[in-house]
């Protein structure tokens, strides 16, 4: 052969067109004539000697040279080696090789499985080439002439008609040439001598080019029909891989056919044959492609059912991958990451797009969960752990194998790594919609999808996330400056604008610095990944449970009072109902299809481990040394935030505090592995220094998580965080000061919702302090910040606000509940009422019950709360601007609770409403007896002329007698504690007596009470009570009469006044005593 060797297509076209001019010879011979000689270079002319040859793996006939038979071995004598003869080697190999001859006499002493190319032969003699032994040098023509023999073609050439008639009638030129590669293979493994290597791997390169050309254009030889051809045929042995036996299909494969033993050499022989010359796209795309599309993987089934195809599809992938020159082939394949299609469409047409697809999710895979979770409510816990167990096993081996393969696809080198993260970035973009609060999933990716590269991207991040963080420094903090990777244009910051952004970015930007290194593109990307993916599809999961709260507030509201029954309406509401009832099943499917992947113990496990990585990461950038966790950063933050924290874009924190809250509601024995410590450091560390953090719903969000780590689990009974709340220094430091200084901050959150969320805030606070306070070192840590009296002082006006409003809306809840119930209560005027009427109470009702319920979980807690503080510290309670308050807030609930109304509160089902009148009336009191001993409190309670009664407190205490809610010793101290208010409340009448008609300029406007200590307000002019306005300022930091802001530092000391007020009193005081003298 010339040393730049034509190619299998140049050769089929030459001979092909040689053929044509045979036809049209006139000679009768049929032969062409010598000078219409191939290109390929001729062997000698004369008839080379051929020696005896050494024994092959099938040793053909030959007409000439004839071997002469070996002599009979020597008993004695030992037997001299058999010299090697090439060329006899090589006709040998190549005959059996391609299973052919040139002469018809070996032809039928094979029974013609050794092939008879009677017309290559005749083409030979005529170029003076009789006898010419097969070579490598002819093999390109030899193989020509094989693959275009037709077994179906008719002839009248009656010599030939045994050899067409003896050739496989369904073989396909693929499997001949497959066959022709193993006979390659069995020779060079059976071989001694290293000289004919050279020759043996030209037959080898020539039989992969016309593989790779038969898998371009099947049909360019003679194939059989209804056989499925070209790219096909190498994409079924693809799909076998994951189903045979290795070994087993060693021993018993055909031998025209690739066994799983043979994939691996084949695809590498492709590989060196066609990537040099840029061809192998052309060759191996189409099968990438044909197998990557199977119809397997668009069953509806997906990955359940009996047909277990698709794990095909991965074996045969994995196999593809596993050459490196492959691997780099799929990425730059258009369909790897295709242009101009949307969202929901990439994962369909992009060429890993259909086997990351696939999943458990019910809106891409609804038969899946019709077939694992039908009849969810009849279904036992261990019927539905063994369905979860077979799934999770089935999603670990899907999700294992993909990650292999992107890993397999970064290592195949600089440009494949590249355009992985593009391709995991262009999802990202593409997704970006998903961010959204209602999302058409019509317009976004699947479920499935999305965690299934996030799967992938944690896979990627394991390595660098060690226990001691000590590759955490690699990962670059200007990356959004110096990567286009992600783009953030449109995301909301932590704490930055838009423009402060941007400046950041182009302050930090150096064209001339190296792209982020591969560690930082997967942390960032898979940040992302997270965002828009994993988190937004626990969205969706947690939706359902919302769904399923609807649906069933909407069957109580059908079935109402049964009225129904037996009326004409009877047939359409058990319609309505039954229809209910079938949505409700549909999404307790769709729920236990999440959590099969959700709850999913490895991938908790990892997924917990990144956010754990990541929030320690964040702790890191805030960190003034950034060092932390080695050595840890300070809880308190410094006044600064870094710029390079206020440019992070807010979903990092959120995504954070999001998936935390998931864990710990889903999954809390994650935690006992690892994590309790980072959960609590990150906690405490943004509840302490909450100015770090704009948003105000992701700092209740942190206040969220930290209450649910509290709630028992299993052995827990505290929860995650109960015990180390406890122990742990930094939280018996810095836990106290961190809740008490949100439980203020939450009061403004700027949101439309502020004053509700505000209550659920502080409803968290409370039962965490509830949990810690037996903790004598948390008390303690009480004590300290009570010495900030401003500050303690806001605290303890913020909760007696809020005990006054919740538990007014709940006792005026209440009496509209036990009125509705009442008139309920009565049938006979009820079932007079008409029907409408009814069911607008009805409703009424169970609208009622909502609230009220809120409203007594609220009260208690907060009340709760006011029990345990003034027990631990009363000086804050005592201050001017707090006591009267408390004290009007006490009186005021001590009469609802035991006034002459209290039975009003009395409704049915107490306990749903979760309202325990007994149980607050004790903390009440308990209040009440907290405080007995301290003056002030004396005074302010009997200088409540609007609620105080010494009778409601009689019957308070004879309640709480009757119902051993106090114990002797409290009720007497409870009474003692009413006769001094007694006598303090006539003493303070008398005085007032003694003041007659005061004058109005004396008087605060608010309180309409002689003021002590006038101040002016600066910008309204007007004059109150130092003492009023600082309670004001503690809830409003406003001027009450024209809302313009003010301090306290603010207002101005009336002097003149002040002295007019005080020598009124003494005027009017000393006037009443020498009264009393003139009387006596």
């Amino acid at each position: 052969m010339s040393e730049n060797p034509s190619t299998p297509q140049e050769d089929a076209e030459r001979i092909r067109l040689k053929r044509l001019a045979k036809l049209q010879s006139t000679e009768t011979s049929g032969r062409v004539s010598p000078a219409a000689s191939s290109s390929t270079p001729l062997p000698p002319q004369s008839k080379p000697v051929v020696p005896k040859p050494i024994p092959t793996p099938s040793s053909s006939k030959r007409s000439a040279p004839t071997p002469s038979p070996a002599p009979p071995p020597a008993p004695i004598k030992k037997k001299a080696p058999v010299k090697f003869d090439l060329a006899v080697w090589e006709h040998d190999t190549v005959s059996f090789v391609f299973k052919t001859t040139l002469e018809q006499s070996v032809a039928e002493g094979s029974a013609y499985e050794t092939v008879w190319l009677k017309q290559l032969a005749e083409e030979l003699e005529s170029e003076g080439l009789k006898n010419t032994p097969l070579d490598a040098d002819i093999a390109d023509r030899i193989l020509i002439a094989r693959l275009e023999l037709d077994p179906g073609a008719m002839s009248d050439d009656l010599e030939y008609l045994p050899v067409l008639a003896s050739l496989p009638a369904q073989q396909t030129t693929f499997e001949y040439l497959v066959g022709a590669w193993k006979r390659v293979n069995a020779i060079k493994s059976a071989l001694v001598k290293k000289a004919p290597l050279v020759r043996l791997e030209k037959l080898r390169e020539l039989i992969i080019s016309y593989t790779g050309l038969t898998l371009q254009e099947p049909e360019m030889f003679p194939q059989p029909s209804g056989r499925p051809l070209g790219p096909l045929e190498l994409v079924a042995a693809l799909l076998a891989l994951s189903a045979s036996d290795p070994l087993s299909s060693t021993r018993n494969g055909s031998p025209n056919a690739l066994t799983p033993s043979d994939i691996d050499q084949f695809l590498q022989d492709l590989a060196r044959r066609f990537e040099p010359d840029n061809e192998l796209d052309g060759v191996l795309g189409p099968v990438v492609k044909a197998l990557l599309f199977h119809e397997s993987l668009f069953r509806p089934e997906g990955l359940g059912g009996g047909d277990t195809s698709w794990r095909g599809v991965v074996g045969g992938l994995e196999a593809l991958v596993s050459i490196k020159a492959i691997a780099a082939m799929i990425t730059r394949m258009e369909e790897w990451n295709p242009s101009n299609v949307t969202a929901p469409n990439f994962e369909r047409v992009a060429i890993l797009g259909p086997l990351l697809r696939l999943g458990v999710f019910s809106r891409e895979w609804p038969a899946l969960g019709q077939s694992y979770f039908s009849d969810p409510d009849k279904r036992s816990r261990e019927d539905v752990e063994s369905s979860f167990a077979s799934l999770r096993a089935t999603l670990k081996s899907l999700q294992s194998s993909l990650y292999q393969v992107f890993n397999t696809l970064v290592r195949a080198g600089p440009e494949p790594r590249e355009a992985v993260l593009q391709f995991f970035a262009r999802v990202i973009a593409l997704n970006s919609r998903r961010a959204g609060t209602h999302v058409d999933p019509d317009t976004v990716s699947s479920d499935c999808f999305m965690v299934n590269l996030q799967t992938i991207l944690l896979g990627f991040a394991e390595p660098f996330m060690d226990a001691n963080y000590s590759k955490m420094d690699r990962i670059d903090p200007f990356f959004y400056a110096r990567s286009s990777r992600i783009d953030l244009k449109e995301e909301t910051r932590i704490k930055a604008t838009s423009d402060e952004a941007a400046e950041w970015e182009n302050a930090n930007k150096n064209p001339a610095a190296p792209e982020p290194n591969f560690i930082s593109n997967i942390f960032y990307l898979a940040i992302t990944m997270s965002h828009y993916g994993y988190l937004k599809t626990i969205q969706s999961f947690n939706n359902l449970a919302k769904h399923l709260d609807d649906l069933k507030r909407h069957l109580d509201h059908i079935n109402g009072d049964g009225s129904w029954r037996g009326s004409p309406m009877q047939a359409r509401v058990e319609a309505a109902l039954n229809q209910i009832k079938t949505e409700q099943a549909k999404i307790r499917i769709q729920q236990l299809a999440y959590q099969a992947q959700l709850s999913d113990p490895e991938f908790a496990s990892r997924s917990l481990g990144f956010t754990i990585f990541l929030s320690t990461w964040v702790i890191r950038q805030v960190d003034p040394k950034k060092t932390h966790p080695n050595p840890p950063a300070q809880i308190i933050l410094p006044q600064e935030v870094p710029i390079s924290f206020r440019v992070l874009p807010e979903y990092i924190i959120e995504d954070i505090v999001d998936y935390f809250f998931f864990v710990v509601q889903t999954s809390p024995e994650k935690f006992e592995q690892a994590g309790r410590n980072e959960l609590m450091i990150f906690i405490l560390t943004f509840l302490n220094s909450t100015w770090y953090i704009k948003n105000p719903f992701l700092k209740s969000k942190i206040n969220d998580v930290l209450f649910m780590s509290i709630w028992g689990y299993g052995y827990e009974r505290h929860g995650i965080l109960g015990n180390l709340l406890n122990t742990s220094p930094l939280a018996l430091k810095y836990l106290m000061p961190a809740l008490m200084h949100f439980y203020i901050e939450v009061e403004q959150t700027g949101a439309s919702s502020q004053f509700y969320d505000k209550f659920n805030a502080r409803r968290n606070i409370s039962h965490i302090l509830k949990v810690v306070w037996d903790n004598p070192t948390h008390r303690e840590a009480l004590s300290i910040e009570a010495k900030n009296v401003d500050k303690f002082i806001r605290f303890v006006n913020l909760m007696i606000n809020d005990v006054t409003y919740l538990m007014d809306e709940s006792f005026s809840e209440l009496l509209q509940i036990h009125e509705i119930q009442t008139e309920m209560k009565d049938l006979a005027t009820w079932n007079t009422k008409s029907s409408e009427y009814r069911r607008e109470r009805e409703n009424t009702l169970r609208s009622l019950e909502r609230h009220a319920s809120s409203y007594t979980t609220l009260s208690r807690s907060t009340v709760e709360l006011l029990k345990v503080f003034t027990a631990e510290t009363k000086a804050p309670f005592m201050m001017p601007e707090i006591v009267d308050k408390l004290a009007a807030m006490l009186d005021y609930n001590l009469v609802a609770l035991a006034g002459p109304k209290y039975q009003e509160l009395k409704v049915q089902d107490a306990e749903k409403l979760k309202f325990d009148p007994r149980a607050l009336l004790t903390d009440i009191i308990q209040v009440f007896l907290n405080l007995s001993d301290q003056p002030e409190f004396i005074r302010a309670v009997a200088n409540d002329g609007r609620s105080f009664s010494k009778s409601v407190f009689d019957s308070a205490a004879g309640i709480a007698f009757r119902a051993n809610l106090k114990t002797a010793a409290e009720i007497e101290q409870l009474i003692a504690f009413v006769n001094k208010v007694e006598e303090a409340r006539l003493s303070m009448e008398a005085e007032d007596e003694d003041l007659g008609d005061i004058p109005d300029e004396y008087l605060d406007p608010i309180l309409a009470t002689v003021m002590r200590d006038p101040v002016r307000l600066p910008t309204s002019n007007n004059v109150l009570d130092r003492s009023t306005i600082r309670s004001h300022l503690l809830s409003d930091t406003t001027d009450p009469f024209n809302r313009a802001p003010l301090k306290i530092e603010d207002v101005i000391p009336d002097v003149e006044l002040k002295a007019r007020i005080d020598a009124f009193l003494i005027e009017r005081r000393n006037k009443a005593r020498n009264h009393d003298a003139e009387m006596v």
